[in-house]
């Protein structure tokens, strides 16, 4: 009997030590920021960072089983931005691996054990090469095609054991390591991976609650809203008339409060979700004035700079364009009548209406891609710090 007990003891200790820790009550909102410098340079001072708990350099990605930078010149900044750590001492710097072009090695290195390790491997080595605090896993997606990546069914459960051999190997450093992954803002992703399993070695799954519209659709939408909206809401208008007519638009509309309460329903505890905040925004051309262009057919997709400064600068309440807030959606968007462009974008009210739910549902955090698209002043990081603040 005594020999069971002891056997027990020592396989709790070995489960325990292969899991993310428990998130205390009290540790505070996480703010994380994706991080991808266009360019040679960044100048570090721009970036805002005592504002930030995380930040998470993007990408490298999964080249012959092995985590890389595709470009050897990226390796530079990331030594440049781990050294800001020695002035904001709480700031953790992560490496992403992966991103919506990046993720074609995913499903082909996770299939065997043997190419698992040799990634794990090369990850840790990584990290203690450029000194960084986690790893952000952005497999866009498992059993998905993406962009047109290989996929197979069994990439649900590589992906836990994925996670699992990672979580190991980045205990065995002896340095506290943060490890996340990037969540589509949809159900069907769920359908892919097994999230009460994966949660037991990642600390935050970040939600990608952005990109729930885009160019190619056949009607105007949010594209980053936090309100949930019904079909019914959607009544009358010629969105719904598109959804009816199409059976593959019947799990739409999405938002970041549905893809959020579907996620606890599945076992994933608050503390360990993160919700997604946009620096961009998207937009359709020949839209009809209807309600101000919301909901109504869509023609070609937008081109021009979504990213938030130049819609701040150019777009809000400017040259043509007005800004309009949905109270059901809890988003704002953009119409220009004259030229028939709608825009669905991020604003300072969204995202502090997203961080403040966050804070009031006990959420783990608030993420947003991408730093560089906020201003310098009054932005969008801004506005969510503020939030923070005040709690």
């Amino acid at each position: 009997m005594k020999k069971l007990t002891v056997l027990a003891l020592i396989l709790a200790a070995v489960i325990t030590c292969c899991q993310a820790p428990d998130k205390p009550a009290d540790e505070g909102l996480q703010v994380m920021a994706y991080f991808y410098p266009r360019g040679d340079d960044f100048d570090s001072d721009t970036l805002q960072l005592d504002r930030l708990t995380h930040i998470i350099f993007s990408f490298t990605e999964v080249i012959d089983n092995e985590m890389k930078f595709r470009e050897e010149t990226r390796g530079v900044l990331l030594s440049k931005l781990a050294e800001q750590k020695e002035k904001y001492p709480g700031l953790k710097v992560m490496i992403a691996c992966g991103g919506w072009g990046g993720s074609g090695g995913f499903s082909e290195m996770a299939r065997t054990k043997k190419s698992r390790r040799i990634f794990v491997k090369s990850a840790v080595r990584f990290i203690e090469d450029y000194n960084l605090d986690g790893l952000d896993i952005d497999w866009e997606y498992p059993g998905l095609p993406g962009i047109g990546n290989p996929y197979i069914p069994e990439d649900r459960e590589n992906f836990t054991a994925l996670m699992r051999e990672l979580r190991k190997a980045m205990d065995r450093t002896g340095r506290e390591q943060t490890l996340t992954f990037a969540a589509a803002g949809w159900q069907k992703f769920f359908d892919h991976i097994d999230p009460e399993q994966v949660m037991k070695y990642a600390d935050y799954m970040n939600m990608m609650t952005y990109d729930l519209a885009g160019g190619g659709d056949k009607f105007t939408s949010h594209h980053t809203n936090l309100g949930k909206v019904t079909l019914e809401d959607l009544a009358g208008t010629p969105a719904a008339e598109i959804m009816r007519e199409r059976s593959s638009d019947t799990t739409r509309p999405w938002s970041a409060q549905e893809i959020i309460e579907f996620c606890i329903s599945r076992g994933v505890q608050p503390s360990q979700i993160v919700i997604g905040a946009a620096f961009y925004g998207k937009g359709w051309r020949g839209v009809p004035p209807e309600n101000n262009g919301l909901y109504q057919p869509a023609g070609e997709g937008w081109t021009g700079n979504g990213r938030y400064y130049a819609l701040r600068s150019g777009y809000e309440n400017k040259n043509g364009f007005s800004r309009y807030w949905d109270e059901t959606a809890l988003a704002p968007y953009l119409y220009n009548p004259a030229d028939s462009i709608f825009i669905t974008y991020e604003d300072t009210v969204s995202v502090r209406l997203k961080t403040e739910y966050a804070i009031r549902n006990q959420l783990g955090g608030i993420m947003f891609w991408e730093l560089g698209g906020d201003v310098s002043e009054d932005g969008l990081l801004a506005a969510i710090h503020a939030a923070v603040r005040k709690k």
